[in-house]
């Protein structure tokens, strides 16, 4: 008998078989964990990234300004409530409001990408993984519902904040007014809005808190003017000279493009024992009331003072005018008649 033909021989290597086959019948029996598990989540995140990747970067040619400092595309479909003027154009107030504007609408879009994006990859891994998806949105409702009311505060202003911006009802450089305070916005955001007022104070206020806001800076403005005069002076003189003024004012090139209608006075507006106020009113452009109002006062009081028509005294009596007398003209022949009585004097 050989060696090869002994039978101790011929069994030792079948009792190493066991071994080597056992691995592989281990690995079969569980590849659905070992490998189509990983793969799959492997596959959802890669796929969740991409997605993720490819809707932002649409975003952001979206909120890229415009070659020319035109509209940014992502603000084109929404309603742009300010109106081009020499401030804005010149500051430039009204590139940066849109920049903005754009940055904050775009980081909302943004942000709700990247969230719906993760809970669904979230809920598919789970769902790979087996575990049972009823117990877990029960109790994120839970988690939910308590959150909603222990951060309802943030939730509202985050919420008025897109509306606002999306609205556009004030932006960077306008001038509005709140309730409590008013002056030139410096920032906008989702919570909150900064302005600061004409004493140099800044002012924040939490966007959920506005109910209502007024935008001085939207559309046009109306220059209101209430020109006091002595009770005695000639009313239709007056008015034709504010009228002539403003006119002439509105005729010169560094003020044409000011002023949106032709400035128009109304009348008497009150009427005391002591002045009479008329009121000239002008239609000009956002932001431009208040510098116009102040060179008409000043045109108007010079034109006024030519005229000698006379002011209210601070007091709220009436100024004298006392007639000028020549003293070499001596005393008045007999029977000359007095002249018109004047204001009576106060006491």
């Amino acid at each position: 008998m050989t060696g090869t033909d002994h039978p101790a021989l011929s069994s030792r290597p079948a009792a190493a078989d066991p071994h080597p086959v056992a691995l592989p019948k281990f690995v079969h029996d569980h590849s659905h964990a070992f490998f189509e598990v990983p793969i799959r989540i492997v596959v959802v995140i890669v796929v969740t990234l991409v997605i993720r990747a490819l809707i932002h970067r649409v975003i952001n040619r979206a909120v890229r300004p415009v070659a020319g400092g035109g509209v940014p595309r992502i603000l084109r479909p929404f309603r742009e409530r300010i109106q081009t003027s020499s401030l804005f154009e010149s500051s430039g107030l009204l590139s940066e409001r849109r920049a903005q504007r754009a940055n904050t609408i775009g980081s909302v879009l943004k942000s709700g990408v990247s969230f719906v994006m993760f809970v669904i990859a979230f809920m598919l891994i789970v769902s790979t993984l087996g575990f049972d998806l009823a117990p877990f949105i029960a109790g994120t409702s839970v988690v939910g519902v308590a959150l909603g009311f222990g951060a309802q505060n943030i939730v509202k202003d985050f919420l008025s904040g897109m509306f606002m911006m999306m609205e556009d009802q004030y932006g960077v450089g306008d001038v509005i007014d709140f309730q409590l305070a008013s002056g030139t916005v410096e920032a906008v955001g989702l919570r909150s809005t900064r302005l600061r007022d004409v004493n140099g104070t800044v002012w924040y206020v939490r966007n959920g808190e506005v109910l209502r806001v007024g935008n001085k800076s939207q559309g046009y403005a109306t220059v209101v003017l209430d020109v006091p005069i002595d009770a005695w002076a000639d009313v239709g003189v007056a008015s034709e000279a504010m009228r002539e003024v403003a006119v002439a004012m509105r005729g010169e090139d560094a003020w044409e493009h000011v002023f949106l209608s032709e400035p128009e006075v109304q009348g008497v507006e009150s009427l005391t024992r002591y002045e009479t106020v008329i009121r000239l009113v002008a239609r000009v452009r956002p932001l431009e009331q208040w510098r116009t109002a102040r060179e008409l006062r000043r045109r108007i009081r010079d034109r006024l003072d030519e005229l000698d028509i006379g002011h209210p005294a601070p007091d709220g009596g009436t100024e004298l005018h006392v007639s000028r007398v020549d003293p070499d003209a001596g005393p008045p022949a007999p029977g000359t008649p007095p002249g018109p009585a004047g204001p009576p004097t106060p006491h």
